[in-house]
């Protein structure tokens, strides 16, 4: 039986990247794109029958224009079980924002409560469809999440802080590099 390749393991770290930018960015249907048809979700708020129901909880909390978010997946633990499967697990990191004293997370709630820092891990299987590497089981745990309380500092406005970054096709599978990209 053959093994993923070195190549398999990267697309699979771009598959996790697209993961998180999709989010970040609420490209709720480019998100759905990332699952298998019959993938499962658990932990946390995360857990969900199908991936439709995945999208709805996660657009739910954070697809407001309330909310930003900020996710980091590193330090990838990628396991071949076989030639079209693989499991991995991913440090990670968020950085969730909303205004002060307006929501919960998961039913906490701090007087003047504005955000979270949460740091946990993503345990997945990834299941090669075709030609296609899609996550096929998601699992997010958590080891701890710091509430963002008091009086949030003001920033400037930035003019070029843009909520999207879609001038990278999503169904991208080479880096840019690759393709005669900018060195």
């Amino acid at each position: 039986m053959t093994q993923p390749t070195a190549d398999d393991l990267e697309t699979i770290k771009r598959l996790k990247a697209r993961y998180f930018r999709f989010i970040d960015t609420k490209q709720w249907d480019a998100l759905r794109g990332l699952f298998t048809d019959d993938a499962t979700f658990d932990g946390l708020w995360a857990a969900a029958p199908t991936p439709e129901d995945f999208i709805d909880n996660i657009s739910r909390n954070l697809g407001g224009s309330d909310i930003t978010s900020v996710h980091y997946g590193f330090m990838p633990e990628l396991e071949p079980i076989d030639g079209d499967r693989v499991r991995g697990v991913w440090a990670m990191y968020d950085y969730l924002t909303w205004p002060p004293g307006e929501r919960a997370y998961l039913g906490v709630s701090l007087p003047g409560q504005w955000g979270i820092r949460g740091y946990g891990h993503y345990e997945e299987e990834y299941r090669r469809v075709g030609d296609t590497w899609l996550i096929s089981h998601l699992r997010l745990t958590r080891l701890r999440i710091d509430p963002l309380v008091g009086e949030p500092l003001p920033g400037p406005d930035y003019p070029f802080v843009r909520a999207t970054t879609d001038w990278l096709p999503s169904s991208s599978a080479q880096p840019t590099a690759a393709r005669g990209g900018v060195r």
